[in-house]
C-alpha cells in the first residue's frame, strides 16, 4: 500500500511541532531551577542576593573584607538576601563572597572577590551670610525737666565761705555828721582846764605868801 505525499507531509508537520513544543518547554523550564547567585559592592555596603537555590539542603555563605569576616559563615535554602555595611576605609579594600552549594556536585558554588573603593568625601557648602538685621530705634527724648542734685557739689562750697557776721561790741567805724553828746563832752573838758589853773594859782598865792 502506498502512502500518498500529502499524508507523509501531514505526519512530519506533527512530529516537527511535538519536538519544537517539546524543546520549547525544557528551554522554559530551564531558568525556573537554575542558581542565580547575584552581588554588588559599593564604597560603602555589599548587597547579596541568591536565589533559585535548593530549598532542603544546607547552602552556606560567607562575606570578608581583607580577610576578616563581615558575614560569618551563614546557612540559607532556597533564597538568602542581605545587605551588609562596609567598615570605614581609607584605602581600597577586597570584598570575598564565598557561597556553597549543598546540592549535588556543587557546581553552582562561587568564590569570588571585587574591590570597595574609598568614598569621596562631599564638599562643604560655603557658609552662609546672615542677614542684616535692622537697625535698632532710637530712644526717645525726655521732656520732663531734669531735677537738680540734692547733694551740692564740694568744690562750690569751698570756695564760696560765709560772710562773717558783725560784732555787736564794735563800735561804729563810719560816723558821719556831729554826735548830741559832743557839746558835753567839751563842757566838761573847760571845766576840767579852769579847775586845774584855779587849782594852780592858789597854790603859788599860798607860796608866796609864806615867803
Amino acid at each position: 500500500m502506498t502512502i500518498p505525499r500529502r499524508s507523509w507531509r501531514g505526519a512530519g508537520a506533527l512530529v516537527a511541532a511535538a519536538v519544537v513544543g517539546l524543546t520549547g518547554g525544557v528551554i522554559s523550564a530551564g531558568p525556573a531551577v537554575a542558581h542565580t547567585p547575584t552581588w554588588a559592592v559599593t564604597c560603602s555596603e555589599v548587597t547579596v542576593d541568591l536565589t533559585n537555590y535548593t530549598s532542603d539542603v544546607p547552602n552556606t555563605v560567607t562575606v570578608s573584607v581583607d580577610g576578616k569576616d563581615l558575614l560569618p559563615t551563614e546557612t540559607f535554602g532556597r533564597e538568602f538576601h542581605k545587605k551588609l555595611a562596609l567598615p570605614d576605609h581609607d584605602k581600597p579594600v577586597t570584598v570575598r563572597l564565598v557561597v556553597k552549594d549543598a546540592d549535588g556536585d556543587g557546581k553552582h558554588s562561587i568564590d569570588q572577590t571585587k574591590t570597595a573603593e574609598v568614598c569621596e568625601e562631599e564638599p562643604t557648602p560655603p557658609p552662609t551670610e546672615p542677614a542684616p538685621s535692622e537697625p535698632a530705634p532710637s530712644p526717645t527724648p525726655s521732656t520732663g525737666t531734669p531735677e537738680p542734685s540734692a547733694t551740692p557739689s564740694d568744690e562750690s562750697s569751698e570756695s564760696a565761705p560765709a560772710a562773717p557776721a558783725p560784732s555787736p561790741s564794735s563800735p561804729d567805724l563810719a560816723e558821719t555828721g556831729s554826735s548830741s553828746s559832743t557839746p558835753v563832752i567839751g563842757g566838761a573838758a573847760v571845766a576840767v582846764l579852769l579847775a586845774g589853773g584855779g587849782i594852780l594859782w592858789a597854790v603859788r598865792k599860798r607860796r608866796t605868801a609864806q615867803g
